[in-house]
């Protein structure tokens, strides 16, 4: 795993005044490959190729990057791992190629020059973000892997086009005049991210999963899709697999055997996260059975028991006989990273289990530089526990005219959320016991935003908000269109509730944020995370299963559970999925109040004019008091403050 960055300038540039150039976008990713670095230059063309390497195949200076093809025609530099790269290898020499090194750079490199751009793209099977300068036709390629593992922002500013793994490295161009993108502001209050594919800076976008971009000077970069997560469904709803439960469960499981030796390859330490729930429990017992040296794997703890998932992964870990390693978090670890998360999330981001994400990378990394994730089980299988509650709610919600529960909504705001508690309280000891956590406040303000949905992905675009009205706190807050505002296409009509839902968040919810999340935070301190269960195999074969197969009886995960339960005992697993998250609401109130105070005082919001200045001293105030836990709205709002003191003043 490693960095990249380059810029295209429109002039011819001095040899010194490029490089001096490039070094500094480079040197400012040296965390994502502190092994090695190297540019390329061509000053007639003004264009700059940068590199950080993390040496994970074939360690020697042959593996040095930008690298150049055979024939000299092109240069690449390439951030990420190619799965299938021996196989490719083999076909290429087969062809009379000739290498000179080991690594899977290489193998990318002589099959563009052999097969072509696209054809390329279309063979390599990992998770990759490279460029690809044309020497002979002077044309600039970007590629992104097929569901956006790896990162790879682009645009123009100043009149120079620029690319680069992360923001920082355009920020370390003396030419680079960043212009935050208020009209995004929004976007990240309700997504806790900025999605793709914009980002908050104007002119600069992410390049979008399974798509590659080819770059001519003077003109906009024209995009064209290789893989297309749509067309994936659509063929797998149209072609289910025709086998029982049990048979499905056998494929599945000798795909995922695969798919995890192949994440298994690397030249250095390898280890595994373990949550101990079914995602994470299901890739380490398949490395485990793959390996004939204990596992190394990984966990991090809580000490307030609520949040505390490592009890459970130790019972896994023991059952399995792995090396296993676990770290507990307190206030004062919290403390210590905080400061940190403006630096390593150098765009807006505000998903707050970023914080137990750094710990564990920093943990992990102290032992291994490789380690295998089960990040995307929940999205193909149908793991999250709203893909359960929201049908069978919105079912109930269409019964009723719009406008009788749009007006249903209004009447829910015109009693405070203080007051619905103290109803609640009331009441509670004659509510059904599933009643009585729906019946607060917060939670009844959120249920009004959502009940005058139209439809079902705007209701699940609510749920999938955090602030589902973000004009409350941000000031002109005009969105620009997402996933969920556009029509569907006739290519994805005829989905049920539950396959409208794992697409938004294969789309949407799966790169901006976990895989955002668990990439910078890895990606500082220099460790490299796999995801097997994202093999666009497994991808595409988990859409030709059934959803009964997957969401039946009250649970998600069916058919990936009944792989797991061959190698770990189902009362080890069995349990409602907590989420890799932290006790913000209390932290805020306690050790991090002060924190939160500076960044959320009245002048400041008040002189720097994002926000509503008094809504948030409302719900900051309502917060400390303990009346209602709002930690999930002041997280996103303290993390741009954050991020403003650390990038523009």
């Amino acid at each position: 795993m490693c960095g990249i960055a380059g810029f295209w300038q429109r002039r011819e540039g001095r040899k010194e005044e490029l490089s001096h150039k490039i070094l500094g976008m480079t040197t400012s990713l040296a965390h994502r490959g502190p092994d090695d670095h190297g540019v390329w230059i061509n000053t007639s063309a003004g264009i700059a190729l940068g590199h950080q390497r993390l040496s994970i195949i074939d360690l020697s200076p042959k593996g040095r990057q930008p690298m150049v093809s055979r024939s000299g025609r092109y240069v690449i530099t390439y951030n990420g791992e190619i799965y299938n790269f021996p196989v490719l290898r083999r076909e290429l020499v087969e062809d009379g190629i000739q290498f000179k090194s080991t690594t899977d750079t290489e193998v990318i490199l002589e099959g563009i020059d052999c097969w072509g751009f696209e054809e390329t793209l279309k063979k390599i099977m990992g998770m990759f973000a490279f460029a690809v300068w044309d020497e002979e036709e002077k044309v600039l390629y970007l590629a992104r892997d097929r569901v956006g593992i790896k990162p790879l922002f682009y645009g123009k500013n100043n009149d120079i086009f620029f690319f680069a793994s992360e923001l920082k490295a355009l920020w370390s161009h003396p030419d680079f005049e960043p212009e935050i993108e208020q009209k995004c502001i929004p976007l990240f209050l309700r997504f806790d991210n900025v999605p793709t594919p914009y980002s908050i800076y104007k002119g600069i976008q992410k390049l979008l999963p399974g798509h590659y971009a080819v770059v001519q000077q003077g003109e906009e970069p024209s995009l064209y899709p290789y893989w297309d997560v749509k067309k994936v469904v659509v063929d797998g709803i149209k072609n289910p697999v025709v086998l029982d439960e049990e048979q499905v469960g056998l494929e599945l499981e000798k795909l995922l055997l695969e798919a995890v030796k192949m994440h298994m390859m690397a030249d250095v330490p390898l280890g595994g996260f373990l949550s101990g729930g079914v995602d994470s429990s299901t890739v380490v017992a398949l490395m485990q059975a793959q390996s004939t040296q204990p596992v190394r794997t990984y966990s991090i703890g809580f000490f307030e028991q609520d949040f505390n998932e490592a009890i459970f992964s130790k019972k896994v870990a023991k059952y399995l006989g792995t090396d296993h390693t676990e770290l507990y978090v307190s206030p004062a670890d919290a403390l210590e990273i905080i400061p940190r998360l403006p630096e390593v999330y150098d765009e807006p981001f505000a998903d707050y289990s970023q914080i137990p994400t750094l710990l564990i990378s920093q943990l992990t990394r102290s032992h291994v530089t490789v380690a295998l994730s089960g990040d995307g089980g929940d999205e193909l299988f149908g793991g999250y526990p709203r893909y359960l509650r929201a049908p069978s709610t919105w079912r109930v919600l269409r019964l009723f005219p719009e406008f009788s529960r749009h007006h249903a909504g209004r009447f829910i705001r015109l009693v405070s959320p203080t007051t619905w508690d103290a109803l609640g309280s009331m009441i509670k000891p004659i509510l059904p016991r599933q009643w009585t956590q729906l019946f607060s406040g917060e939670r009844l303000y959120r249920f009004a935003d959502m009940v005058g949905a139209k439809d079902f992905m705007s209701f699940y675009r609510m749920i999938m908000s955090w602030w589902t009205y973000p004009s409350r706190a941000f000031k002109n807050a005009e969105e620009p269109t997402t996933f969920f505002d556009k029509q569907q296409d006739d290519t994805v009509a005829g989905l049920d509730a539950y396959q409208e839902m794992m697409l938004a968040d294969l789309i949407t919810y799966l790169p901006d944020d976990i895989l955002t999340k668990v990439d910078r935070a890895s990606m500082s301190i220099g460790l490299e995370i796999r995801v097997p269960l994202l093999d666009h195999r497994v991808i595409e074969f988990a859409w030709k299963i059934p959803t009964y197969m997957k969401i039946r009886d009250g649970r998600g995960k069916r058919i990936l559970t009944n792989v797991l339960h061959r190698y770990v005992p189902n009362d080890l697993v069995q349990r409602d999925k907590m989420g890799f998250s932290v006790p913000i609401d209390t932290w805020l109130r306690g050790p991090l109040r002060d924190w939160a105070e500076h960044l959320l005082s009245m002048d400041r919001l008040e002189r720097e004019g994002f926000f509503n200045h008094r809504e948030i001293r409302d719900i900051w105030m309502n917060h400390l008091t303990g009346q209602r836990s709002l930690g999930p709205l002041l997280w996103p709002i303290l993390m741009f403050q954050a991020w403003l003191d650390r990038w523009f003043k």
